[in-house]
């Protein structure tokens, strides 16, 4: 290379001097207390870089372009490789008004005194020692947010960041509001709903709102929801986004794309955060034909203030059917109370007045009120109650889809939804061309040993639900249906729903949840104890007890079901 320099002298020196004057330029400054003004950078120009003489180690004649450059005396540094990719460790979570102490360090395992390491930009009240590479930190009350912040190595240039998750403490005296809601996109690795709106929500119809969501501000629509959770402290909630602005989440429960609609699940009844989820995944595990409902846990602020953790859902409407592969111009029935027993008998033993007594219809024309509204409804509980045995079994493929409610029985006997024998599902029928019914399972508060009212509920209950639901009492009762349905019941067991599988999810969601739930414990946990539906309980539990609860639940229901069916 010394034969390149040559001739190039006086262009080297004007390069070296101005690289001289611009460094100098835009050096640090020596204290914090003085800062140095930067100078306007010295525009230098490119050195030319001549053609190379030296001939090819190979054949003597032209040179051979080295790593990255070109047969046309182009050149180009080779990469430099990594030597010490700075880090400081997964994402941090402190809460405002705690300490928190990062080191610093080298994933590559670099180490020696001339390492030094700075973080930028600084948060206010943070530190960073550059020689020990430790970054200490107090949050004020007012930084909640997730900081990306850039570190660098400076003996190597090398960089690398380092996340802080800063939580809002709203326990604290004099607690501020979070003064960025774009940047508070997670709490305890769980994604953070900020919904803003004046007045009140209600729930009987939507009202215009604003939500905060991953940085994006969505003008929208939202609504309380549910007949039970309508009336608890701490209520459930429908999102209506716009057309030309739907809710996407790539990252959760395999993606949420495209939703116009979005259901938010209270846990004020329901201590574990997990039955919804628990109960949705195992269902979607069944059989991939089924109207699967994707589901995900979040944190929800009110106007700015705390209200804890939600089963975020998929909204059951023609926009899921379509999703499915299937038509958007159809009825959907939900079952709301347990005179939805395809009966010609209510609850209590009366004559029903009207063969859809128990129904709502969500989707569909007519619209609920008009004349034949729920034609396709009475059809289906006028064929369950006065068919004999042999047209119930040849024909029922005509009117409903037999895997679907066959899966239903299975499901629910599994769980012991004890309130979702008749009631709390949904029934889909595409109309042109008229098809049969399909099913959608609907809300697990009564589930995985515990009933409506939090009360516990033995894993050795057995119940078959024929008394709560004709549809079932005639399957079971025919040997011909009744046979296969078990033995898929027995290898369900086996498979997608063994009980390795079952504790899996139950572990997973825990792990996921752990310091969520504590902190929504602390906002919830004393009203639930004393809610005037089940305050006489004596047998209350903690967040991880309850989990606990669930595991052995599951554990002792899953033998049982090896030796013995409902």
């Amino acid at each position: 290379m010394v034969g390149r320099s040559r001739g190039w002298s006086g262009v080297v020196l004007f390069a070296v001097c101005a690289m001289a004057l611009r460094c100098s330029s835009s050096a640090p400054a020596e204290s914090a207390e003085k800062p140095s003004v930067p100078m306007p950078p010295i525009p230098i120009p490119p050195l030319p870089i001549p053609p190379s003489t030296e001939p090819s180690p190979g054949d003597g004649g032209t040179t051979a372009p080295p790593d990255g450059g070109t047969p046309d005396g182009g050149t180009s540094e080779p990469p430099r490789a990594t030597r010490c990719a700075p880090e400081g460790g997964d994402r941090h979570w402190v809460l405002e008004g705690e300490a928190l102490t990062v080191n610093l360090r080298c994933a590559k395992g670099l180490t020696g005194p001339d390492l030094r390491f700075t973080v930028s930009p600084l948060p206010a009240g943070a530190t960073v020692d550059e020689v020990t590479g430790t970054f200490r930190w107090t949050p004020a009350k007012d930084q909640a947010a997730v900081w990306t912040l850039a570190l660098t190595e400076r003996s190597t240039g090398e960089t690398g960041t380092l996340e802080v998750g800063v939580v809002d403490n709203w326990q604290a005296g004099n607690n501020v509001p979070i003064t960025e809601p774009e940047k508070y996109t997670e709490e305890y690795g769980l994604p953070v709903f900020q919904l803003f709106f004046p007045g009140e929500l209600t729930a009987g119809g939507y009202l215009p709102v604003e939500l905060v969501y991953r940085g994006h501000r969505f003008i929208m629509e939202a609504k309380y929801r549910g007949a039970t959770s309508s009336v608890l402290p701490n209520r459930g909630l429908t999102f209506k986004f716009p057309e030309n602005d739907v809710f996407n989440e790539p990252d959760r429960a395999g993606g949420f794309m495209g939703r116009r609609r979005l259901v938010l699940i209270t846990h004020f009844n329901e201590n574990s955060y997990l039955r919804p989820r628990l109960a949705f995944d195992l269902w979607n595990r069944m059989a991939p034909e089924h109207i699967q409902i994707k589901t995900f846990s979040a944190v929800l602020y009110l106007n700015g203030h705390y209200r804890g953790i939600f089963t975020v859902a998929d909204h059951v409407d023609d926009e899921l059917m379509e999703r499915h592969g299937l038509s958007k111009t159809a009825d959907l029935f939900k079952a709301v109370d347990a005179d939805a027993n395809f009966s010609r008998i209510d609850r209590k033993g009366a004559p029903k007045e009207k063969l859809y007594q128990g129904y709502e219809k969500k989707e569909g024309k007519p619209e609920e009120g008009w004349p034949t509204a729920f034609a396709g409804m009475e059809a289906l509980t006028a064929f369950i109650a006065d068919s004999d045995a042999t047209a119930f079994r040849e024909h029922r493929a005509e009117h409903l889809n037999p895997q679907d409610y066959e899966d239903w029985w299975i499901f629910n006997t599994l769980v012991l939804g004890t309130d979702s024998g008749a009631k709390n599902a949904y029934h889909y029928q595409e109309r042109e061309p008229l098809r049969p019914f399909r099913f959608i399972p609907w809300d697990f508060d009564a589930t995985f040993g515990q009933g409506w009212d939090t009360r516990r509920r033995g894993a050795t209950e057995l119940l078959d639900f024929a008394g709560d639901n004709l549809l079932f009492k005639k399957m079971l009762e025919d040997p011909a249906i009744a046979g296969p349905m078990r033995e898929r019941y027995r290898q369900l067991l086996h498979g997608p729903l063994s009980k390795q599988e079952v504790l899996r999810l139950i572990d997973g969601y825990a792990q996921e949840l752990e310091v969520a739930a504590q902190r929504d414990q602390a906002r919830w946990g004393q009203q639930y104890r004393t809610y005037e539906r089940w305050s006489d309980r004596t047998d209350f539990t903690t967040w991880s007890e309850e989990v606990e609860y669930i595991r052995r639940w599951v554990d002792q229901r899953w033998d049982l079901l090896e030796r013995r069916l409902p």
